[in-house]
């Protein structure tokens, strides 16, 4: 079993920062809802973004939802192999059950983890196939009982993705970082709870190629692709 932990995910609603900028409550009049309950969106909000701090990270839902597709519909997710867990820079961990198909397309995405914020479960009836809660990273490893956390990062140790793969299989409860951010390191909070940082490429490289990639070597290395 393979813990996928999407870190530093680009992933909030409207900050109160910007609630009032016109940019904002234009498009927030747009979708027929408060502006507080919309997410962060750079294609949307990129005048407005310019006062937040470290805005240069924020604000990229798309990056998590191209991920979540992605892993969602591997065979190792289908295989009963992978748990997959997204933790966003301000401090909240959704849980996604392994039989949750995101929508495909964006905007509907968008309006699925609008209502994730507000109701903190998706459906918001039944048994929910998303739950968010206030959890930082390190709980969420304490709470995993990891036995080994591997960050991805092109800032580590030079490996490959066939070596993270040999890794991962030898281990009984093994995590994988991969920070779901546009640009930039990993934090040293990630990189602090890591027990091992790896480089599988010399430049950096988009979320959703990293993750490609180490979902297809596990897949090998355990038989199931």
């Amino acid at each position: 079993m393979m813990n996928l932990i999407f870190v530093e995910t680009a992933l909030e609603l409207i900050p109160p920062e910007i609630i009032t900028h016109p940019s904002v409550r234009r498009n927030a009049k747009r979708h027929g809802k408060p502006a507080e309950e919309n997410l962060l969106d750079r294609s949307l909000h990129h005048f407005a973004m310019n006062r937040l701090p470290e805005n240069e990270r924020r604000g990229r839902p798309d990056i998590i939802h191209f991920c979540l597709l992605e892993a969602m519909g591997s065979p190792l997710n289908k295989s009963g192999e992978l748990r997959v867990w997204i933790n966003t820079q301000q401090g909240y961990t959704i849980t996604v059950d392994p039989s949750t198909r995101p929508p495909r397309d964006y905007n509907r995405f968008k309006s699925l983890m609008e209502q994730l914020f507000v109701d903190k479960k998706s459906p918001a009836t039944g048994v929910p196939l998303l739950t968010l809660n206030k959890m930082s990273l390190k709980e969420l490893i304490n709470y995993l009982n990891t036995s080994i956390v591997i960050a991805l990062s092109s800032h580590g140790e030079k490996s490959s993705f066939e070596e993270v793969s040999k890794i991962i299989v030898k281990e009984s409860n093994p995590a994988i970082l991969i920070g779901a951010y546009p640009s930039g390191p990993l934090s040293d909070e990630a990189l602090n709870l890591s027990d091992k940082v790896l480089s599988v490429y010399p430049e950096p490289l988009e979320a959703w190629t990293v993750l490609s990639r180490t979902l297809c070597v596990v897949e090998k290395a355990l038989g199931i692709f």
